[in-house]
């Protein structure tokens, strides 16, 4: 079995097994944003998931299944936000204790969230890969599970379960625009679209500002990129060395986009606008990497995944300004 058809079938068995309590997420055509750009355009709005992002699928999925020894000794994990909420909120569901470590600079908005959840959080004035780094080493020092953000199967097929709500909804895509980080969201994406409908791009988004996996793709290994602060910072940070996304991601990605940060803010404006939805700058990189390449797409049938919600309401109204 290949990693694709293997993350294809976890994915497939989390798609049923995390109802009720993973929700089922809008995946809508915009007729607005259809109009303005001459093609078929649908939202998967993972930024309305439970925690205001797609990351409560992964940690949903990877809660569920621990072992009981591992639920009942908690788990440790590191996040600049959206899967420490995620792991927060599914750990309280299931009654597991959960410590994320995270990066001094990490979203204020996001910690607290993760505090209000019930996960204790643990700041390091580091940046976002050495910080994943201490916290795995935290995990095998006291004998608990670190759960990565994107470099484990279980968080991968969880995210994967996108997928299956949008080919059941819409079975003929042309496309589907997806921001990329560390890989999880687009590696389970892909991995279920690569089974299912083959003959739709994967197209993977990237703030310029921040583009560890791209680069490692360009370069055919994992490296480290030069990293500057980024509207985007759900997807910031660098790449834990040997993860399982990075071959993942060769396999899956058919195109590759850089956005600038101006993108980034008119693709939030656009969103704003069009469709009255606050979003935070993760979810902009994708549609700002359509926005940059509509006029490719004229004629035919684009998802875009809209993968969280999680922007101060003072940053928010500086990038609508």
């Amino acid at each position: 079995m290949t990693i694709i058809s293997d993350i294809c079938r976890r994915s497939r068995e989390a798609h049923s097994a995390l109802r009720p309590q993973v929700k089922h997420t809008p995946f809508d055509r915009s007729y607005s944003l259809s109009a303005q750009y001459g093609c078929e355009l649908f939202l998967k709005s993972e930024h309305l998931q439970h925690t205001g992002s797609f990351k409560f699928r992964g940690a949903s999925n990877k809660i569920r299944l621990l072992s009981e020894e591992q639920k009942n000794k908690g788990v440790i994990t590191a996040s600049s936000g959206n899967h420490g909420q995620g792991m927060a909120l599914a750990g309280a569901i299931a009654g597991v204790p959960v410590v994320v470590y995270a990066a001094s600079t990490a979203s204020p908005l996001k910690l607290e969230a993760i505090r209000t959840y019930g996960a204790k959080v643990v700041t390091l004035d580091k940046d976002p890969l050495q910080v994943e780094l201490d916290a795995g080493q935290a995990a095998n020092a006291k004998g608990v599970a670190y759960v990565s953000p994107y470099n484990d199967l279980d968080i991968i097929a969880g995210q994967g379960t996108v997928a299956f709500e949008m080919l059941e909804e819409q079975a003929e895509l042309d496309a589907v625009f997806v921001a990329v980080g560390g890989g999880g969201l687009i590696s389970g994406i892909g991995a279920v679209l690569k089974t299912h409908s083959p003959d739709t791009r994967v197209i993977g988004c990237w703030p310029a500002a921040s583009v560890a996996m791209y680069a490692s793709l360009k370069a055919g290994e994992i490296v480290e990129s030069e990293e500057h602060e980024t509207l985007s910072d759900g997807t910031a940070g660098g790449l834990e060395p040997g993860t399982i996304t990075f071959p993942v991601c060769q396999q899956v990605i058919d195109e590759s986009v850089l956005v600038s940060e101006e993108e980034i803010k008119n693709a939030i404006q656009v969103i704003a606008r069009y469709e009255r939805q606050m979003v935070e700058g993760a979810a902009g990189v994708a549609m700002a990497a359509f926005i940059q390449q509509a006029d490719k797409w004229k004629g035919k049938r684009v998802a875009i995944v809209i993968c969280g919600r999680n922007i101060t309401l003072e940053k928010f109204a500086q990038v609508i300004s």
